[in-house]
This record gives structure tokens, C-alpha cells and sequence, in this order.
């Protein structure tokens, strides 16, 4: 089979086309033909570039990466549903172990084991990936291949990430980043859970770089008048949640004061390293959380396809699907910041 393979850590130009050896699934895995694979700045980029997440060895050479994934399983393991055989499937990366404490908690995503497709094993950078059949979800017909693979990339941590804020109808929910691949999937799922969704972007560097989002207002993160912005548009009550994946220190400032009583901040890998400082006094006199979400567990999941099958999808401007000739330029683009919504390579044959 032909992969997308990197035999060294690097720029983009270390990923090459290479002919690799035809996969067999082991006992309780099947092998999918890949259609569609999400370009993911946590897990492809850093790991190309030589700073793997949630992994303290690195990957064996030559690695091919890619996480999430939709396609059609062509064949099975001793073990496995043979019925698979010829259905549309998604791919969730998430890899467990499912004895642990956690695991057995239905905490899946805290894992003493934890690991990722295209990280801890080979990806899905391919024509073909061999994964546990746990790991995939079947699709409505009606379901794109670029539509499943963006929804499996972010569709669960984006629901694990409201489920953790409380978010339900009527809600006010702000979403820093919003026109990013998470947080476009996040702001698109709070819309549809009937929440009053505020975007927040840099509108001034990337203007209309919201539109298409269920939004009840698109506000500029540079904006030095930002907090007044939200008090104005949630009618002086603030937010009840803030889904913030970046991270940046004059943002933070901005927007810590606009949350509401009970309200709660969830974050999701801080894009920015550099160090919030805060004091804890408001938490406890506003009944206020911080809370952290590493990913999607197989409860959150199963859920979000339910939400699929109920008619929930990310905006088509959100779904960036490139040929796979092109990873180069996908991961360059990814790794600006200039892509909108999720970046996906479609296989070639």
C-alpha cells in the first residue's frame, strides 16, 4: 500500500509518498480502506515536528500519522464483526487499555495507558489503517467522508467539553477561537444544543472568518473593548460557559471578568504555553470552575453520533478537504493558523 510516511522529525517537507507492506488486523481489529483523514496541530504537527503529545518514547521510523479517520473496512481480524465487512465506518484515535481505574469509569480519555493512532501506533496517512474495532462508529449514508472524519476529530471532545460546562438551551456559551477546527465543531454543537453561542476570533486579521457558525454575535478577540462587547450582547448577565482552547494571556484578561456566577471556563489543549496568571479569589466567591478536558471517552462518542444521526453537522466552510498530495501545504497552513475549520487530506488511490 501506498502512506504518507516521515523517517526523521522535521518541517513539513520530511513527510514523503513511500510503498509500505499490506496491513493484517490482529485478533479484535479491523482494517479500513482510508477515504478521509483530520490534519490535527496536536497530534500530526507536533509529532512530525518532534514534540509527540502524551508520549514519553517517540514514535519508530519510518511513522506514518493520522488520527481520525473515516472510511470502509475491507476486511477483520479473528474476533471481529465480519458484518463490518463493506460498511462506512469513522475512526476515533483514542487508544485504552479499558482495565484501568479510569477505563473503568468510562473514563477512557484518563487512561493510565493513554495513546493515539498515528502517535503510539501507525496512522491513517494511508490507504489502509488497522485499528480495534471499538474504535469505529458507523455512518449514516447521508454522511460525507470529509464530514466524518472532521466530526470524529472534534465532534466528541467538542461534546465532552459543553457536557463539562453545562451547556443546554438557553445557555450562554463564548468559544475562543471559534473559527478553528475545534472551536468551529464546538460553537456549531452549542447551536445546536439551542445554546446562545458569542465567537470570538481575530476579525481584524481574518475578517468573516466566522460566518456560516450558528452565532448570536461574532466579536474580534483583539478588540480592547471585548468584555463590554459580551456584557452588551448576554444583556449584562456574562457567560455561564467559556470553551477556550488557546489560551492567550490578553484574551484571558479580556473575557475572565464576563463570567456569569456558577459560570465555567473549559479548556482543551492551550494552544499559547505562556502561564495565566490568576487569582482564585473569584472562583469560590462566584461559585466558578476551571476544568480540563483531554479528549472524548467512548460514552462521548457514542453520543455525538447519535447527535449526527439526530441531524447535527459541522458547517461545509468548516471542512477543509484538500488531496493528499498536498499534506505539505495543509500542515503549513494548520500550523499559521491561517486554515478555517478542520484541514482533511482525502487518499488517493
Amino acid at each position: 500500500m501506498k502512506a504518507l510516511v516521515i523517517e526523521e522529525f522535521g518541517g513539513p517537507e520530511v513527510i514523503h509518498l513511500a510503498e509500505l507492506a499490506d496491513l493484517e488486523p490482529a485478533p479484535g481489529e479491523v482494517r479500513v480502506r482510508v477515504s478521509t483523514v483530520v490534519v490535527g496541530r496536536t497530534k500530526d504537527i507536533a509529532t512530525r515536528a518532534g514534540r509527540p503529545p502524551f508520549a514519553e518514547q517517540v514514535p519508530r521510523f519510518p511513522h506514518v500519522l493520522g488520527s481520525e479517520h473515516a472510511g470502509v473496512v475491507d476486511a477483520v481480524g479473528p474476533g471481529a464483526d465480519p458484518a463490518l465487512i463493506g460498511r462506512r465506518v469513522a475512526v476515533s484515535a483514542v487508544l485504552s487499555c479499558g482495565d484501568c481505574r479510569a477505563c473503568r469509569d468510562r473514563r477512557e480519555e484518563a487512561c493510565s495507558s493513554f495513546g493515539l493512532i498515528g502517535i503510539h501506533r501507525q496512522g491513517s496517512y494511508a490507504h489502509s489503517c488497522v485499528v480495534p474495532q471499538s474504535n469505529v462508529s458507523l455512518l449514516p449514508d447521508d454522511v460525507p467522508f470529509a464530514q466524518a472524519a472532521a466530526l470524529a476529530g472534534n465532534g466528541p471532545v467538542a461534546r465532552a467539553q459543553l457536557d463539562a460546562g453545562h451547556v443546554g438551551r438557553g445557555s450562554n456559551v463564548l468559544v475562543i477561537g471559534a473559527a478553528g477546527s475545534l472551536g468551529a465543531t464546538a460553537a456549531s454543537l452549542a447551536g445546536f444544543r439551542g445554546a446562545h453561542v458569542i465567537g470570538v476570533d481575530r476579525l481584524s486579521v481574518k475578517p468573516g472568518c466566522m460566518d456560516g457558525l450558528p452565532l448570536l454575535a461574532a466579536l474580534d478577540g483583539d478588540a480592547e473593548d471585548l468584555a463590554d462587547s459580551i456584557r452588551e450582547v448576554t444583556d449584562g448577565w456574562g457567560v455561564d460557559c467559556v470553551i477556550d482552547n488557546l489560551g492567550i494571556p490578553a484574551v484571558w484578561h479580556k473575557y475572565r471578568e464576563t463570567l456569569a456566577d456558577m459560570g465555567r471556563i473549559v479548556v482543551s489543549g492551550a494552544i499559547s504555553h505562556e502561564p495565566l496568571p490568576m487569582s482564585l479569589l473569584p472562583f469560590y466567591l462566584h461559585s466558578q470552575s476551571l476544568i480540563g478536558v483531554r479528549t472524548g471517552n467512548r460514552t462521548e462518542i457514542t453520543a455525538l453520533w447519535r447527535d449526527v444521526a439526530d441531524g447535527f453537522r459541522i458547517p461545509e466552510a468548516f471542512v477543509d478537504a484538500r488531496p493528499w498530495e498536498t499534506v505539505g501545504d495543509a500542515h503549513r497552513a494548520v500550523e499559521a493558523g491561517v486554515s478555517r475549520g478542520q484541514a482533511v487530506l482525502e487518499v488517493g488511490d
